[in-house]
């Protein structure tokens, strides 16, 4: 199979059967065999009936339904561990895509040997506050991962399946899915200008907890990708610094304590200097550091419950 194009949707029962006809539009005209893996991430209004009359009438269309709302990455993962094309491209289900852009997307795989093609929303149709928040974390993203590219969070991408088939997208990692990408060896990431179009249905998703995961998030990515393997790296190395800082201290307050009482001179007891208690603070916290660096070898960083989702139906062809 040449593509699959992977759909995470919520609540989009009007755009689905137009977004549907236009993927198979291009398809048809480029002779591409295909798949569409619509991602129902637990809608309250009828678009996983709609996505059953779809399937019916195309069996290339091919549906998952969550039994509850889970977020934009396990869609995406679900999406990912379904997809059996050679390319797979993933867009958004709000007509803000145009499915226009696939064929370009998949030459730069083919032809131009690319991992992952991200797109560039350069000209935006979102909200004043969306626009804002998303060029400060691109932004961020681009100092933190290195990765050159303007709009890591744009829907629209293409991917060699082994790629989708090689990462694990959680929480709001979509987000950054070229950063995971790129963790995982791929390092060959393009970047295509790419047509942002007015929403036309429903209303954007977007609110201020995702501002605040997102963010979160970021600071989790940046932490595995540099020390998830050996988290001791980190924590040992903290823990080991303000241990010694914390007794290097402590050292210096016994010293004067003993060389004041050499040269006879009164001073205060050891006890009685905050010195004292801010060295012994120190040496507390880096060894609880240090033991959080042992104990976090101990533990894999990958749950194996991280991904299990409850998927309570799929279409069947």
């Amino acid at each position: 199979m040449d593509i699959s194009v992977v759909v995470p949707l919520y609540n989009e029962e009007e755009s689905i059967p137009e977004l549907s006809a236009w993927i198979d539009r291009v398809m048809n005209e480029h002779s591409f065999t295909y798949e569409i893996i619509m991602v129902d991430d637990g809608s309250n209004d009828s678009s996983w009936e709609v996505i059953e009359k779809l399937n019916k009438e195309n069996p290339s269309v091919v549906g998952i339904k969550f039994r509850r709302n889970y977020g934009k990455s396990a869609a995406l993962f679900s999406g990912f561990s379904a997809a059996k094309g050679d390319i797979v491209i993933t867009m958004d289900a709000d007509l803000q895509d145009s499915p226009d852009e696939i064929p370009e997307l998949r030459r730069m795989i083919v032809e131009d040997n690319y991992d992952m093609v991200s797109g560039w929303k350069k000209k935006r149709y979102d909200p004043f506050i969306k626009n804002k928040t998303s060029k400060f974390y691109n932004a961020t993203a681009r100092m933190v991962s290195g990765i050159k590219l303007h709009d890591f969070n744009c829907g629209l991408k293409a991917y060699r399946n082994k790629v989708v088939k090689s990462i694990e997208v959680y929480g709001e990692m979509h987000r950054y899915i070229p950063i995971l990408a790129k963790h995982a060896g791929f390092n060959r990431i393009g970047e295509m200008v790419v047509q942002h179009q007015a929403r036309k249905y429903g209303k954007t998703k977007f609110g201020l907890e995702r501002f605040i995961n997102g963010f979160l998030d970021l600071l989790s990515i940046t932490f595995i990708s540099k020390f998830g393997k050996k988290p001791m790296h980190f924590f040992g190395l903290m823990g080991t610094f303000v241990f010694f800082l914390g007794l290097v201290s402590a050292i210096a307050v016994g010293a004067n304590k003993l060389i004041a009482i050499a040269n006879e001179i009164k001073a205060p007891k050891v006890t009685e200097s905050p010195y004292f208690y801010m060295a012994l603070t120190a040496m507390v916290i880096g060894t609880q550091l240090f033991l959080t660096g042992f104990i976090a070898e101990l533990v894999s960083r990958s749950s194996s419950e991280r991904n299990s989702y409850q998927i309570e139906k799929t279409t069947e062809n």
